[in-house]
């Protein structure tokens, strides 16, 4: 018998295989494909105070290894998630995460307090967002801004907080720490990669804002390096993200530490893929005769730790 379920933040998931924020939506285009009550959860798509039409121009650009995108957080917001999306996601029978960003830290708290009288289960605080007053520089990018955003957050929110963490950041591990201190109860790593491409023949950035996010599985030896070095160094559950294609990603992730894993880019290439990889982490469970996770979550550090 083998037990897929994990904790996090005292919140039971059936597996650890999450839809990521952005690229899943709110879920309905995929539930035309197959029951999401099989996923461990869903991250709903990024949501903010207000409304947001999103960028101008082209958004999505497929380049070598991944995508990169500049959407812009297009979204309903919080009143039109919780009054047009969330009713449709309590009906699926799995964990409910909110990916909240903001341009201030006013608005995160307005935001996280409108939240708290919903039923979702987790708040996800996506900290990569520009700070519109300190020039548009992320919130994830130096510590004690994050500090100060996450930690007047955590004071107001009444859910779970984890605290997503932009690759971009001056020290991952140092950031990872400050998120901590703040009083995150999770962390989500890693946000998308800063990128660009450039139309040769028109000379000029393929994206109106010039940087573009870069996902897929291009990122992912990075990602699962930065999981790492914050898994063995914090004693908070890490969700894993970054290019994850199949189960075997997952499974490294969960090895270099990962309490959850989060697919994004994959499910643009093959709708199933969630699903996909939760089969086949049971197979691969069943076959290495692993009962729980937990007997292979951070093994590659775990031993020399201790």
């Amino acid at each position: 018998m083998i037990d897929t379920k994990v904790n996090i933040c005292g919140i039971e998931f059936k597996n650890p295989v999450i839809a990521a924020s952005g690229t899943f939506g709110f879920g309905r285009e995929y539930a035309e494909y197959f029951p999401l009550s099989k996923l461990g959860g869903i991250c709903s798509k990024g949501l903010t105070l207000d409304r947001k039409d999103g960028n101008k121009g082209v958004r999505i650009y497929e380049t070598t290894g991944g995508l990169l995108n500049s959407i812009g957080l297009q979204n309903p917001g919080i009143d039109g998630f919780i009054r047009e999306e969330l009713p449709f996601m309590e009906k699926q029978d799995t964990v409910i995460l909110a990916n909240v960003g903001g341009g201030t830290i006013a608005e995160y708290i307005k935001s996280v307090e409108k939240l708290n009288h919903t039923n979702i289960d987790i708040i996800e605080l996506n900290i990569s967002c520009p700070n519109v007053k300190e020039g548009g520089m992320a919130f994830g990018i130096r510590h004690k801004d994050a500090y100060e955003v996450v930690s007047k957050v955590r004071e107001v929110c009444k859910k779970p907080m984890i605290v997503k963490l932009s690759p971009n950041a001056e020290n991952i591990v140092h950031m990872a720490e400050a998120c901590v201190k703040a009083g995150a109860e999770g962390l989500s790593l890693v946000n998308t990669f800063s990128g660009m491409a450039i139309d040769i023949y028109n000379r000029k950035p393929v994206f109106k804002n010039t940087i573009a996010g870069l996902s897929g599985p291009g990122i992912k030896p990075i990602a699962l390096r930065m999981v790492y070095e914050v898994s063995k160094t914090v004693d908070i559950p890490v969700i894993g993200i970054g290019g994850i294609m199949d189960y075997k990603d997952a499974i490294e992730f969960i090895m270099a530490g990962a309490s959850a894993v989060q697919i994004g880019s994959g499910n643009f290439v093959n709708p199933t893929i969630t699903l996909d990889i939760i089969q086949g982490i049971e197979r691969f469970m069943e076959e290495e005769n692993i009962r729980s996770l937990e007997e292979i979550r951070g093994i590659i550090w775990r031993d020399i730790i201790c």
